[in-house]
């Protein structure tokens, strides 16, 4: 199991009073700490809000690759149904150019959907501009030379997408929510699958983790092909109680705040007592406790090849985040990897 980071790049505003050019600089330090720490990737997201700093996540990444060595650097997600594809394979090609081949993405719809007004498109052609603009994403990897039509885009005809990453493909991941579609799409192209869990039980995502490697294998894609990462809230202390303290108060506010923007009732402590619960989504504790809880969650979905942290949505200072990369690196990666090499 691959284990790293995914950051939404807070911007940390009312943190001593702290300016977006001190918490950009604070986030690639906290990159070059999990390179350091032997994290396997660094996952930035794509926002549009004033709470963020991620609305061009390759730029971020890009200066992160000029500062690290061996760390996979990722976007979590690229809101590809707002974007050009042809923009956003230049982008990432040009970033895999700069981190000499370390480049990946994970494609989505995106669950926020402020960039649909930002950038002119019509929320009620949500699905169809994923499902096209992906396809053509994947052509123009595959394809140096690209024809290609469709709905929301001008044509190509026999027109060449440069520059060409290093990496012969490019790694492009789907990102998915809770759609059964999301699911068999990625599988029937063949694609990773990156699954974002943020409430409830992880084993519930059980029969579409399923339905995606039914489909894959359905579309003539082996097995070993059809990765599943996971998306999750968590955070490691150095013992359980601690980590509890320290997060609870900052996720309790943070998603409270985004339960009043999408209709969801406040957080209580005992919703967040059953999400750091054994089966819970919330990778919450000490070292021990969550390297348990990561294959747990692996077991439960038949099989987990990725695991991203998503820890900056909980007001956490950025001494208590480099913390946790620390820990990541030296007590929960080796243990997983332990686990593992021992089956």
């Amino acid at each position: 199991m691959e284990i790293g980071i995914d950051s939404f790049a807070s911007a940390m505003y009312g943190s001593n009073d702290l300016g977006s050019e001190d918490a950009m600089e604070q986030l690639l330090a906290r990159i070059v700490a999990a390179d350091e720490a032997g994290h396997d990737f660094f996952g930035i997201g794509e926002h549009h809000k004033k709470e963020f700093l991620d609305s061009v996540p390759a730029m971020i990444l890009a200066a992160a690759a000029a500062r690290t060595k061996k760390i996979r650097l990722t976007s979590a997600v690229t809101v590809l149904s707002t974007s050009d594809p042809v923009s956003v394979f230049q982008q990432f090609a040009t970033l895999d150019i700069i981190s000499k081949g370390r480049a990946e993405m994970v494609a989505g719809r995106g669950s926020a959907t402020e960039a649909f007004p930002l950038f002119g498109y019509d929320l009620n052609d949500y699905d169809a501009l994923f499902k096209e603009k992906l396809k053509l994403l994947i052509q123009i990897r595959d394809e140096e030379f690209v024809t290609w039509s469709g709905k929301f885009r001008p044509a190509l005809k026999n027109q060449p997408v440069y520059p060409r990453p290093l990496q012969k493909k490019l790694p492009v991941w789907v990102g998915a929510g809770g759609t059964p579609q999301s699911f068999v799409r990625a599988g029937m192209l063949g694609l990773p699958l990156m699954v974002a869990i943020i409430g409830g039980e992880t084993e519930r995502f059980r029969p579409l983790v399923d339905l995606y490697r039914k489909s894959g294998e359905e579309a003539g894609f082996k097995p070993e092909e059809l990765k599943v990462g996971l998306h999750s809230p968590g955070y490691v202390g150095e013992t359980d109680q601690s980590a509890i303290a320290d997060y609870y108060p900052g996720y309790k506010e943070s998603w409270t705040k985004i339960g009043r923007e999408r209709g969801w009732p406040p957080v209580t402590k005992s919703q967040f007592d059953d999400m750091i619960s054994p089966k819970g989504v919330l990778v919450v504790g000490g070292p021990d406790t969550v390297a348990e809880k990561l294959l747990r969650h692996s077991e439960a979905l038949g099989g987990v090849d990725r695991f991203a942290f998503q820890m900056d949505m909980a007001g956490l200072t950025h001494q208590q985040l480099m913390r946790t990369i620390e820990l990541i690196g030296t007590s929960v990666i080796p243990q997983v990897r332990q686990n593992n090499r021992q089956k």
